[in-house]
């Protein structure tokens, strides 16, 4: 699990996700899990659990990949702990934290997940990446 904004920001896989004890220790109040391929995970009442599966090729749901983005935005702007995880934390998680984050600082994209790389592994599917885009400039 690596920290992006500090306490208030993490990327993280599916075993990062699944550490009740390890995600309550970091004081993380919200998980937002988009990995389609594992189970679904049950967390203690003090944790919000957003489960919003995609894909790391391009089919996802547009308004799941809104509603990604736009719950990360809103837990970020209220300084809300939240860890972003997906399967293996390197593709949906660091896109969509790249996505709220260029939404929010008004900054491109490409310049985010730049940023974002700098940090950690970083592997964003390019059907992922070019639906993001989309997403991004429609909503311009």
């Amino acid at each position: 699990m690596r920290e992006i904004i500090p306490q208030t920001l993490w990327i993280g896989n599916a075993r990062d996700a699944r550490d009740v004890k390890g995600v309550l220790d970091l004081g993380i109040s919200a998980i937002i899990d988009l990995a389609m391929e594992e189970p679904p995970i049950t967390f203690p009442r003090e944790i919000v659990y957003c489960r919003l599966p995609l894909i790391d090729g391009e089919e996802n749901h547009p308004p799941v990949l809104q509603t990604a983005i736009e719950t990360l935005m809103r837990f970020i702007q209220v300084e809300e702990p939240t860890l972003v995880a997906c399967s293996g934390g390197m593709s949906r998680s660091p896109a969509i934290v790249a996505a709220a984050l260029s939404k929010i600082n008004a900054i491109s994209f490409d310049q985010t997940i730049k940023q974002i790389a700098a940090t950690g592994p970083c592997d964003v599917a390019p059907g992922l990446w070019n639906e993001i885009q989309a997403l991004l400039e429609l909503n311009k």
